[in-house]
């Protein structure tokens, strides 16, 4: 076999490896979210007839030990047999999740984030037709030293009614790895921090615990809620105060 030949043949074998590589990786990558979730969703306000919003979030992400960096897909659907019309998605970021962009959405002026919020995006929808769902790719970072919660609503065009709202619900786990490269969390689980002087306890499952000093959550444009749901049943809170119209 000539020399020209062989570099032919290893160059092909590099190809498809390559490609075979970059196929599993994405494969990877789509199941590191597992099954989609409503979890922590609630209607708010009652849609327009023949409307019915609702949104999903991974069961599970991954965060990088190093770099903090983790990704998501927030999605929001229309399940109903009317479009939608102008509507809005929110993803607002809680504690130790700050979410740091959301491709094709616009970044949430500090003032009008909701209370004890550390960021947010608002993502503008002309309309969503029924039975068709939007998903929005978001990069964030989760400081596992700290719980971490992300809430997604969706409301009116100008925020003045929100039809529902997922959240704010956190991402966790009962079992750190701070020694790996990075630790899965799953949607509905409080995180449990590492600390130094209290060793790492088995993995244990239960609900996250909410109540409405934590997760009254009023945000900053004028009407609309936050809203959040307990053991014990569901609170709400609206608050009022001047708003910077969003570019």
């Amino acid at each position: 076999m000539s020399s020209r030949r062989m570099a032919a043949v290893a160059g092909s074998l590099v190809a498809a490896s390559f490609s075979a590589l970059v196929i599993l990786s994405g494969t990877a990558g789509a199941e590191d979210e597992g099954p989609a979730s409503g979890k922590g969703g609630k209607v708010v306000d009652e849609a327009p007839a023949g409307v019915k919003l609702t949104t999903l979030l991974p069961g599970r992400i991954s965060v990088d030990n190093d770099s903090e960096k983790t990704a998501l897909t927030a999605t929001v659907k229309n399940e109903g047999s009317k479009d939608s019309g102008k509507i809005r998605l929110l993803v607002v970021g809680f504690d130790g999740l700050t979410v740091k962009n959301v491709q094709g959405c616009s970044a949430i002026a500090e003032i009008n984030l909701p209370e004890g919020s550390n960021s947010g995006f608002s993502c503008p929808i002309d309309n969503l037709a029924a039975g068709k769902s939007k998903s929005y790719a978001v990069d964030a970072t989760y400081d596992l030293g700290k719980t971490g919660k992300i809430c997604l609503p969706v409301q009116t065009s100008d925020g003045k009614k929100t039809f529902w709202q997922q959240g704010p619900v956190p991402f966790g786990t009962t079992n750190p790895s701070p020694d790996a490269p990075a630790t899965p969390l799953l949607l509905g689980t409080d995180n449990e921090p590492v600390s130094p002087d209290k060793p790492k306890s088995p993995g244990r499952k239960e609900l996250p615990k909410t109540g409405p000093a934590r997760d009254l959550l009023p945000l900053g444009a004028a009407g609309a809620t936050l809203l959040a749901a307990g053991a014990a049943g569901m609170w709400w809170s609206q608050r009022r105060r001047p708003v910077r119209q969003e570019g």
